[in-house]
């Protein structure tokens, strides 16, 4: 089994959450949350900041932590063909976009990012990472953990 630490961003501003566009290799969009693998020697808090920057051309600043998800995604549902099984960590962040201009990710795997309503969500082929941020942010638990998303339909791993 492989393993990832990740650290993802939850920006909500005036009933949008920020989302990034990521083209799996298999083709479409799916959308995300800024974030992604936190590396060696890296703290979370460090990469999230990072991950905006890279993905979007934003610069953030952390607000408050919202809490860890870990997740198993099956080797059959993997982007990476004949993977092994994989299991996500994931340190979610509230953050606070405070400059720059949203832009595609020089060179990355982000194709853009868009301010999005909070309505038009349940719309979009997403990662369950999206409904996992809103459901931390909405509801700011005391344990920092929420209920597993189920993937399927418009939801992807």
């Amino acid at each position: 089994m492989s393993f990832r630490p990740a650290a993802y961003a939850v920006c909500v501003e005036d009933g949008r959450v920020l989302l990034v566009a990521h083209v799996p290799a298999k083709g479409g969009i799916n959308w995300t949350l800024p974030g992604g693998r936190v590396e060696q020697a890296e703290d979370p808090f460090d990469a999230v900041i990072r991950e905006v920057a890279e993905e979007t051309g934003c610069e953030a600043v952390v607000e408050r932590l919202l809490g860890v998800d870990s997740r198993i995604i099956p080797a059959a549902e993997r982007a990476v063909p004949r993977g092994p099984e994989h299991q996500n960590v994931g340190v979610f962040y509230q953050v606070r976009v405070t400059g720059g201009r949203l832009r595609p990710e020089p060179n990355g795997a982000t194709a853009g990012c868009v301010w999005t309503p909070f309505a038009e969500v349940a719309g979009l082929r997403r990662s369950s990472l999206v409904d996992i941020g809103l459901d931390l942010a909405r509801t700011l638990p005391a344990t920092g953990h929420v209920a597993p998303v189920p993937v399927g339909g418009l939801i992807q791993h």
